[in-house]
């Protein structure tokens, strides 16, 4: 995708070949930075504290991470610390612990003096996938745009909730993809964003995303989407997910499960786009397996903007001493979704819509 024109992507190797470079997203959306990574630690506070988010881009991140502790220190002890490092930096995301069993069966039998090498080769094939992954999620799902856009006059109304843009992975995203292919294959489209509270990644980076893009779009506070959906105004909801269970169930940032109660409701089509990678085949039951994070109270409590000369000013929302609960996803049961857009196409949210697209790995 593109920043103010240029050809970007959200993770890229250092041209010095012993570190790496993201996109700051907690900068955005009022400045763009970059952060330079040299050690697994960096990697770990990077996805700890949200500075990469979404599930297929903290796979990647958390790839290079282990690949730059096996710089450092490439022995059994070292990979397994640094393995378990990493994988406690976000609980609910099944993209992080696969892309580490990924890279630690891969070096567990080489030799200590060919891990690095391996696994920052590893690593980097880790974001080309993930980039033809999302690519091919896109194309299943502009199918399912352009058939609304024959049935009806106008414009085509997407939702979407949190941010599962290409900012959430390496590129194209999940759930815009098929967003982007529409606006470039020419169809009339309009997405209405969520705002996301508490962290706001609708406001900030999925509207951020859309105007790069050029695509037409509108920020809305959370509670209106069952309203839109009530007046006509929605035609689709696509979202992502952190995690899916082998039986179709979602997890994916809090409030989604209230939009696809609204869908259910007022008959509106809630999609949810995802790369195999987020499927925890180990699991059937979400609600009661999926751990769920809970993070800082002053997520809610406080936040963050521009103000109106231009500096960026944290202020309180809240009575002092009035606690808050900070819930970071819910999980939407397989009955409320219509479908799960993949890689390999579109499927029914069961399992044995899921199997019959993976069968491999189920």
């Amino acid at each position: 995708m593109r920043i103010d024109g240029k050809p970007m992507r959200t993770i890229w190797p250092h041209a010095d070949g012993r570190s790496f470079e993201v996109i700051d997203q907690t900068a955005l959306p009022h400045r763009f930075a970059v952060l330079r990574i040299d050690t697994a630690n960096a990697a770990a506070r990077a996805i700890k504290d949200m500075i990469v988010r979404g599930a297929p881009l903290i796979g990647a991140t958390a790839a290079y991470g282990l690949a730059l502790a096996m710089r450092e220190d490439a022995g059994d002890a070292a990979l397994a610390a640094a393995y378990d490092a990493l994988l406690a930096t976000r609980p609910t995301a099944v993209n992080l612990r696969w892309a580490l069993d990924d890279l630690r069966g891969a070096l567990a039998p080489l030799p200590a003096a060919q891990r690095f090498a391996a696994a920052w080769a590893r690593a980097a094939k880790i974001c080309d996938d993930d980039v033809a992954i999302c690519r091919a999620i896109g194309e299943h799902g502009l199918a399912l745009i352009r058939d609304i856009a024959r049935r009806k006059s106008g414009r085509v109304n997407v939702l979407t909730h949190c941010n599962a843009g290409w900012l959430a992975c390496v590129d194209w995203g999940t759930a815009t993809a098929p967003i982007y292919l529409a606006h470039d294959a020419g169809i009339a489209l309009h997405v209405w964003v969520d705002e996301t509270r508490p962290r706001n990644q609708g406001a900030s980076l999925t509207a951020y995303e859309l105007g790069q893009h050029g695509v037409a779009h509108t920020v809305i506070v959370d509670n209106a989407g069952g309203h839109l959906m009530q007046h006509g105004e929605v035609d689709l909801c696509i979202v992502g997910t952190d995690r899916t269970t082998a039986a179709g169930d979602v997890c994916n940032k809090i409030g989604t499960y209230l939009k696809a109660l609204a869908a259910k409701d007022n008959g509106v089509p809630f999609y949810v786009a995802l790369p195999s990678t987020t499927i925890d085949w180990t699991i059937a039951d979400g609600l009661r397996q999926i751990p769920i994070e809970q993070r800082a109270q002053a997520e809610v409590t406080r936040i963050a903007g521009k103000t109106a000369d231009g500096r960026i000013e944290t202020v309180q929302l809240t009575p002092d001493g009035s606690p808050a609960a900070n819930y970071g996803f819910d999980v939407t049961p397989a009955r409320l979704v219509t479908g799960l857009i993949t890689e390999r196409g579109v499927c029914p949210a069961s399992t044995a819509g899921l199997r019959a697209l993976f069968p491999k790995a189920a």
